[in-house]
């Protein structure tokens, strides 16, 4: 298959004359320059790296010439590093677009305007070269290692030309011949649907993902497969192992096609094509590298067939039976009651990834490749979803609806966990979610099922790296619950339950620690740890009758997990000397980092910690609202002046930080013996707690750790300002004479207060 469609593609991917193999092509989206005096074609692009390795700095260069934007290559081994070029500085950032020409500036919703009525353009940037392999595979032994880098010339663009027009003619002949547009013609998710952005620059279908020569080679893979199926079938080949053959390669153009698109990326750390699902979304991305299929480097065919294979390898081998695969809904299993002994399950995580939306990408090239091979398996234009258990799918009945939606069907699912399974049967639901509504839906979907939740362990199942960890809190661990279907005692009372958690919580919270497991995980283990409590109960009730959800049983376990966390945090004994902020800002630190929080779950960390967050942002603390999210600031994103009449201990704790950093040795020391905290050990170990909590690359961390680094000093200086105030006031008192006459104050010994910078 792959050197059939070499044969007919091999000419748009033409070697250099030193037969040098492009590995990709970098290109630019552009816009118009809005200046009328102007007018000049906006390269469009985040930055201008092509290799940043410690051993190897490459760049592209624009030029202004005939106003128009030029690129020559720069770096180690290319033209020399032109003063004043940064690299990381690009054109444009959040849509917002710089004209090189003549400096103008383009909003943001003038950008997308552009490309919605049709006035953005895309343009070859630069090409990325590889040796040629010889015959025997081995790199052509001309001395070249790695990549290379030439700007992009007409003859270039002339080649992709010649694709787009070869595109035109196979596209209608495959119309015929298949009953459907070659080209993905399905729409992509409308407006606003989760994690999708691209709709707003004028992308509207499937196919408006690929440039042209993507298209030819995506719908040139699809169409070999389909001729390779019924060449199979022609010369006596077993149907069902024909179709095995074609599905396998299918996979492989499924792998490939992430790679072969306009939203990925080239990185320019390990020199390669990254696909567009960095993150489960998808994004605008101004500049994008268009993979060759056939030059052997990251993201062309034969790298996809070989990932796909060596995981259907291993699968082949973990057990002699084959597996038995069902696709039914998860509320109506098509299995007899008591028929499992155990399921094992990782239902979608509330609104977290909006998963059909998202595998539609891979379903419409399913489709024109083996969709005539599995009807049963493709009826419908895209991926069904009306019935598909997450909570951002809510329609006219708004967001409440989407997450009642999502509570009852998910109960209607584990209550078919529990039909199937055997008396006694274990079930593993696997979950993860930053947010308490998260888990309140899966919890009361497990109350309400029947199944007794009997233990819950936190393990990391995503990569640490994804973007998504950066700003925002949203890495979570997931969460592996296990329950039985077993006999659950009658109604608990709220009171006993309550107790029996916080004893369950106290052994649970201390083995966590002690295996150290902090943030984010230590939370989410003491959830699964109070469901175990909670779920062996028919119901829990108050004295008034009124059933208790997992909502008062999370602010419940919230409680007693911050409580517990601080004292361990801030070693026990100072715990009760700090005020309710103080906790508050330590936990955030702790569990969040410096990253913002959704309103909601802030609100609710707070009230653990006993205080009101929305009554917080307006009194000029560190509490900050920022739309949907809150903030705590640290010392950085402080003013002095602001902190000035501050005696909350983070507000102290700041002001000296940022009178530390500015050398106001004096100042500092004044205010910690004014405030009464340089003296005070709580106060230290706040800081250092905090520090603990913090990346090294923080600042706030820094601004820490270099104060803490001269604390004895700094106490030693508060102590004699302290003596020097108690001799004062002495001073003072005895200034009264017996005859109640005052001294006068010009007899006084002057008071001086000597230091030393260190």
């Amino acid at each position: 298959m792959l050197e059939e469609a070499r044969k007919e593609l091999a000419c748009f991917y033409p070697p250099d004359p030193d037969g040098s193999v492009p590995v990709g092509y970098i290109w630019a989206r552009t816009i118009p320059c809005q200046n009328p005096g102007c007018g000049a074609e906006i390269p469009l692009m985040r930055q201008f790296w092509l290799a940043r390795k410690t051993k190897k700095k490459v760049a592209l260069y624009p030029e202004i010439r005939d106003g128009r934007v030029t690129f020559r290559i720069v770096g180690d081994g290319y033209a020399p590093w032109p003063d004043g070029l940064d690299p990381k500085a690009g054109t444009v950032s959040r849509a917002v677009a710089t004209c090189p020409v003549c400096g103008g500036m383009v909003e943001a919703k003038t950008t997308r305007r552009l490309f919605q009525e049709g006035k953005a353009s895309q343009r070859m940037v630069a090409v990325v070269l590889a040796p040629a392999p010889d015959p025997k595979g081995f790199r052509n032994p001309s001395g070249r290692r790695g990549k290379r880098y030439r700007v992009a010339t007409e003859v270039d663009e002339q080649v992709y030309h010649q694709a787009e027009a070869a595109l035109q003619e196979k596209r209608e002949r495959l119309m015929l011949e298949w009953g459907m547009d070659p080209v993905p013609d399905e729409p992509l998710p409308p407006v606003g649907t989760l994690g999708f952005r691209i709709q707003r620059y004028g992308m509207k279908r499937s196919g408006d993902l690929f440039n042209a020569r993507q298209q030819l080679t995506l719908i040139t893979f699809a169409g070999q497969v389909r001729r390779g199926h019924r060449q199979m079938v022609a010369e006596g080949v077993e149907r069902e192992f024909a179709t095995a053959v074609a599905t396998y390669l299918t996979l492989g153009i499924d792998m490939t096609a992430p790679f072969t698109n306009t939203l990925a990326r080239w990185e320019n750390t390990p020199e390669a094509i990254k696909q567009l699902y960095s993150r489960q979304a998808l994004p605008m991305l101004w500049d994008y590298a268009e993979v060759d299929s056939f030059s052997g480097s990251s993201g062309n065919f034969e790298t996809g067939r070989k990932y796909y294979f060596k995981v259907m390898e291993h699968c082949s081998q973990t057990h002699n039976i084959p597996a038995t695969i069902n696709q039914s809904c998860a509320t109506q299993l098509p299995y007899p009651e008591g028929y499992f002994d155990a399921v094992l399950t990782d239902p979608p995580c509330y609104d977290n990834v909006p998963y059909s939306y998202l595998f539609d990408f891979f379903y419409v090239w399913l489709k024109r490749t083996v969709g005539h091979l599995y009807p049963e398996l493709f009826p419908t234009p895209l991926t069904p979803k009306a019935s598909e258990i997450v909570a951002y799918s809510h329609g006219e009945r708004g967001w409440e609806g989407g997450r009642a939606f999502f509570e009852e069907t998910l109960g209607q699912a584990f209550q078919e966990i529990h039909r199937v399974l055997k008396a006694d049967g274990v079930a593993v639901i696997v979950y993860a979610h930053k947010s308490a509504a998260g888990w309140e839906t899966v919890i009361n979907a497990l109350l309400d099922s029947g199944l007794v939740m009997t233990g819950a362990r936190p393990l990391h199942t995503e990569m640490g790296a994804r973007l998504r960890a950066c700003e925002s809190a949203a890495l979570v661990p997931s969460s592996y619950i296990v329950a039985r279907k077993m006999t659950r005692q009658p109604t608990g009372f709220y009171n006993e339950v309550q107790e029996e958690l916080r004893r369950h919580l106290d052994r649970k919270l201390q083995h966590l620690w002690e295996e150290g497991i902090s943030g984010a995980d230590f939370f989410i283990a003491a959830i699964g740890s109070a469901i175990e409590v909670f779920g062996k109960y028919e119901q829990v009730i108050d004295y008034e009758g009124s059933v208790i959800r997992a909502d008062r049983l999370l602010q419940d376990v919230r409680t007693i997990a911050t409580d517990y966390a601080v004292r361990q945090i801030l070693r026990d004994g100072f715990a009760g000397e700090v005020s309710d902020l103080t906790r508050l800002y330590v936990l955030w630190r702790w569990n969040y980092g410096e990253a913002r929080v959704l309103f909601d779950e802030a609100r609710k960390l707070a009230q653990s910690c006993g205080v009101d967050v929305a009554r917080e942002w307006g009194r000029g603390g560190f509490v900050r609202k920022e739309r949907d999210f809150v903030r705590l600031l640290g010392p950085q994103r402080r003013k002095l002046d602001d902190l000035e009449d501050g005696r909350e201990l983070i507000d102290v704790l700041h002001r000296v930080l940022l009178l530390w950093e500015k050398r106001r040795r004096e100042e500092l020391v004044q205010v910690l013996a004014g405030t009464g905290y340089g003296r005070s050990e709580a106060f230290y170990r706040v800081a250092q707690a905090v520090s603990e909590t913090l990346p090294n690359d923080s600042r706030e961390k820094k601004l820490l750790d270099g104060f803490l680094v001269g604390r004895e000093c700094v106490r030693e200086e508060v102590g004699k300002v302290a003596q020097q105030r108690k001799l004062c006031e002495e001073s003072k008192s005895a200034s009264l004479s017996t005859n109640g006459q005052r001294i006068n104050e010009s007899d006084q010994p002057p008071f001086v207060y000597s230091f030393d910078i260190r």
